[in-house]
């Protein structure tokens, strides 16, 4: 019997991890009836890692009222595995997201509901905090979470802290606090920033930055994911000595995803939109580490494929563009005929596997 194993990550702002993956199962069994399919549902720390997270482990879920980046009150979840690992995504409560595309603005959007989800999980006795960066609407350098903290736990709030606090950033995000490849000039753009609104939180930036680095006598602004979430990274290294893990390589470690493909015949990785970027520490890129590792194909499958020659060159068996030619993007990105290409895909496509 064939062995198959599904690691799409989301379709963002179209299919969950799981549904892909459950849509990808229904065309592989199409394609070969006798197949055991496992399914790893995966996140690289964006939207959607809280529900990763615990369907992968044991976890209970927190549900908190908090705010979202405009400040309007939200309910926002985070959950705790049984070994008292707090699993937070960011983007629960500043997330890109929950915004309408007029509402975007970076000058006003606060990370301050992340402080409250972060010190609800404090005052109950956490310290140690899995936290995803991707996804926020905020540029503010974690000044509202800052904020959040303080108001929560005292003036004093770094005192108020765990002794033994353990936070893992989970981002793939490389950039300083500011400067060129700053978290203002990469990612404002797609936040809603103007030009004049990007030189103005690129100097919020760096004023913070030295403000910051004068009291405490260090710097961690230039450091790798520093700019990540809009400077939340840079919160979270300066204030909380966090360390940065790839948010891909957190998770298919915290799934034991070697062990899972051992003795897989094929595996089926995916995303929304598969380019060169998808080489940067991306989940495919990642999975296809451990396939070549282990000698098993990889598929890539994805809405939108560009660059496809350089990522059959890496060496991923196929890369298939799900989406037909002549479909429209708006047809394209509906769940529904998401769902029906993506089986379409795989119950017609030619592995050419054994039998």
């Amino acid at each position: 019997m064939r062995r198959v194993v599904l690691a799409i990550d989301s379709f963002k702002g179209c299919l969950s991890s799981a549904e892909a993956e459950t849509a990808a199962e229904s065309g592989i069994r199409e394609r070969w009836r006798e197949t055991e399919v496992v399914k790893v549902p995966v996140t690289d720390g964006g939207d959607g890692m809280t529900e990763v997270f615990s369907r992968l482990l044991d976890c209970k879920t927190i549900a908190v009222d908090c705010h979202d980046a405009l400040m309007r009150p939200v309910r926002a979840s985070y959950a705790v595995s049984t070994d008292d690992t707090v699993i937070l995504e960011t983007a629960a409560a500043c997330g890109i997201g929950l915004l309408k595309p007029q509402e975007l603005n970076p000058l006003r959007a606060t990370s301050y509901g992340v402080g409250e989800l972060l010190s609800h999980a404090l005052r109950k006795g956490y310290s140690r905090f899995i936290i995803g960066l991707g996804g926020s609407a905020t540029s503010d350098c974690g000044l509202g979470m800052l904020a959040a903290l303080k108001d929560a736990l005292g003036e004093d709030w770094p005192a108020a802290l765990p002794r033994h606090l353990d936070v893992t950033l989970a981002s793939d995000v490389d950039n300083p606090l500011f400067g060129e490849q700053g978290a203002a000039a990469v990612f404002g753009p797609q936040k809603g920033a103007t030009p004049e609104m990007i030189a103005c939180l690129d100097r919020r930036a760096r004023t913070f930055a030295r403000v910051a680095a004068a009291r405490q006598g260090f710097d961690r602004s230039t450091e790798r994911g520093a700019g990540a979430a809009g400077g939340l990274g840079y919160a979270f290294l300066q204030f909380m000595n966090a360390k940065i893990r790839s948010g891909a390589g957190l998770l298919l470690e915290t799934a034991g995803f070697g062990t899972l493909i051992d003795g897989a015949d094929l595996i089926v990785t995916g995303e929304g939109s598969a380019d060169a970027q998808t080489l940067m520490g991306k989940i495919p890129a990642c999975v296809l580490q451990y396939g070549i590792r282990k000698g098993i194909p990889v598929v890539l499958i994805a809405g939108r494929v560009t660059d496809a020659a350089a990522l059959v060159g890496v060496g991923f068996a196929q890369v298939l563009c799900i989406t037909p030619p002549d479909m429209p993007l708006a047809d394209a990105m509906d769940p529904v005929l998401a769902k029906a290409n993506i089986r379409r895909t795989l119950a017609e496509c030619d592995f050419s596997l054994s039998a």
